[in-house]
């Protein structure tokens, strides 16, 4: 069986490069840049480690511009690029040791901890100087005051994302309670990450994203396991292949991927809860003893060039930090209220904060207690990632090879 895997994940890669274009001008792309300052290492034979998250960073398909190659191409330096599905992953790998990274790209609430426990490296902004692009509402926030450890990367909202061919026209799906509604039972995904899934139990009970106490995350907890007779599946990623393929009618998710949803497949659509929701900020970080901690940084001052970060986030659908880059994107793009929601949605909601040791140690219990509360899962938890992991990654890229540029609502 892994042989006709790996034969047909050969098979599909190979179309894949066959069918996608990278037809971006990297010259003209190049020639406003200080050439000086990106080539200091042009002939030193470095590389770099970079760990992002799945599918967030523009990478050539589609005529994109293909961010790492290009910087690979200007620089010298070359990019070793993985992926994680959480920010509790990217955490749990870190601090387990034995992995090696140059950037990370952890949301704010992650930062704040990593830099509490001292897991990264402060940075130099003398040596970026493109962070002077990045839009003032979103520097010296309380997770990184005067962003000693991170530069804004991407920020957005978490949405509800709905087939609206699945949930009738008299559902209220402007609630978070659209996730407990029995009437779609089996057909309901749900985050599989604590503080997402803690977020929205909270919110859906009368409570703020952030916990006060034990005793609110012990009655989400309970939220929470009534909910799970409704659920589906606990997932990440894969709620790409399973709304757009109709297999769910109902999954939160973060508001950029819910515009490739979108644009994938119009059938579905996005909503924001009224009880309010997360607003996030992906920051650039550097993990403590980062091997090429300059180089590092210059890789994070390319990413803040306003022409790259427009057109990694025209390619990834999030929205972007830097107001230099905002000006170089089409208007059907800033005016899309996903992306860019309207003032009243942003004053209703909430960053996720720097919790107390007990209030996390209470929610990963929590969560735990969720997830063993049904033997089977528990039991078949592993082999069924491991399969989910396999097919997605077999979706993931026959959907890229056949997809069209994306066109913005």
């Amino acid at each position: 069986m892994k042989k006709v895997i790996t034969l047909f994940l050969a098979a599909v890669m190979l179309f894949s490069c066959a069918v996608s274009a990278a037809a971006y001008d990297n010259a003209e792309l190049f020639a406003g840049l200080d050439t000086e300052y990106y080539t200091r290492f042009k002939d030193a034979g470095i590389s770099i480690n970079v760990y992002n998250w799945g599918e967030y960073i523009s990478n050539g398909e589609d005529d994109s511009l293909d961010v790492n190659k290009a910087f690979e191409e200007l620089t010298g330096i070359e990019v070793n690029y993985t992926f994680y599905a959480t920010n509790e992953e990217l955490y749990a790998k870190l601090r387990a040791g034995g992995a090696s990274y140059d950037v990370i790209i952890p949301s704010e609430y992650m930062i704040a901890r990593m830099a509490k426990e001292g897991m990264l490296e402060e940075i130099n902004l003398d040596n970026i100087p493109n962070f002077a692009n990045i839009d003032p509402s979103l520097v010296d926030m309380p997770y990184d005051p005067g962003n000693k450890y991170s530069v804004p990367y991407t920020w957005g909202t978490v949405v509800l994302v709905y087939n609206t061919w699945l949930v009738s026209e008299d559902t209220d799906v402007e609630t978070w309670g659209l996730l407990w509604n029995e009437k779609y039972k089996n057909n309901i995904l749900m985050f599989n990450n604590p503080r997402d899934a803690y977020g929205i139990a909270l919110k859906k009970i009368g409570f703020e994203l952030n916990p006060e106490n034990t005793e609110q995350i012990e009655k989400a907890t309970l939220a929470l396991k009534e909910q799970k007779p409704v659920v589906q599946a606990y997932v990440m990623d894969e709620i790409f292949d399973k709304m757009g393929a109709g297999e769910a009618a109902i999954a939160p998710y973060y508001a950029g991927d819910a515009i490739t949803m979108m644009d994938e497949n119009p059938d579905l659509a996005a909503a924001f809860p009224r009880e309010g929701t997360n607003i996030f900020v992906d920051g650039m970080c550097i993990p403590k003893g980062a091997k090429q901690k300059e180089a590092a940084e210059m890789y994070i001052n390319f990413m803040c060039e306003p022409e790259v970060g427009a057109a990694n986030c025209e390619y990834i659908g999030y929205s972007t930090p830097n107001l230099a880059s905002m000006e170089l994107l089409d208007e059907e793009i800033t005016s899309n209220p996903i992306a860019y929601p309207p003032v009243e949605v942003i004053e209703n909601a909430t960053y996720y904060e720097l919790l107390p040791d007990e209030l996390n140690k209470a929610m990963d219990d929590g969560w735990k207690s969720l997830l063993a509360d049904d033997e089977n899962f528990t039991f078949w938890l592993v082999p069924a990632i491991l399969l989910l992991s396999v097919l997605s990654s077999i979706s993931i890229v026959v959907r890229k090879a056949i997809r069209k540029r994306r066109q913005y609502y």
